[in-house]
């Protein structure tokens, strides 16, 4: 696991959307895929940043999506999103490290427990769930690390971008972030 690294997470802005559309845009198919990624759904660089745009500049009670930039010595290695966002209910979250490079070190599961506070406090939510592929390794493990609890293994859609797939829901709820996770927090 990184601890000498200097890890921060901050709300998403206009000088990330480029980041965020050539992640989406210029990654390979291959990787983009094994994560569950249907191409032909990929937006075009036009409209990933119109929505990007938009997401940006909706009120906090009004976002249907919210994301976090995940920074690596004041760098930009990554993001987390959420989407189908009810404030003060529930929402899903997404994760991705950018670089192959940053993945594999325990850095995914520093940025989770550093991101929920913006989900829970930010969003108002008392439960986030998480439905990565089921036989994507990495999430599933970071999810159960940071204190996420398994509801179910079952077939969905879990986003806009993906396909039919079988995923593991993992659930968070914020009498557990409180009780578990949030003190722990650095």
């Amino acid at each position: 696991m990184v601890v000498s690294k200097h890890l921060t997470v901050r709300e998403i802005a206009i000088k990330d959307i480029a980041l965020i559309c050539r992640y989406w845009l210029e990654s390979d198919s291959a990787f983009l895929t094994a994560m569950g990624v249907d191409l032909d759904k990929l937006p075009s660089k036009e409209a990933l940043t119109t929505m990007l745009t938009l997401q940006i500049n909706t009120d906090i009670k009004d976002k249907k999506t919210y994301a976090l930039i995940w920074e690596l010595d004041n760098q930009p290695i990554g993001h987390s999103n959420v989407t189908d966002v009810e404030f003060g209910k529930t929402a899903n979250m997404h994760l991705h490290l950018w670089k192959s490079n940053n993945r594999k070190q325990g850095l995914g599961e520093q940025l989770v427990k550093k991101s929920l506070p913006f989900y829970f406090n930010n969003l108002n939510l008392k439960t986030l769930i998480c439905q990565p592929l089921a036989t994507n390794q990495a999430p599933n493990k970071t999810l159960e690390k940071v204190g996420f609890k398994f509801v179910k293994k079952h077939t969905t859609i879990p986003g806009l971008l993906n396909y039919l797939q079988e995923v593991n829901m993992w659930q968070l709820t914020l009498q557990n972030f409180n009780k578990n996770i949030q003190h722990k927090i650095s």
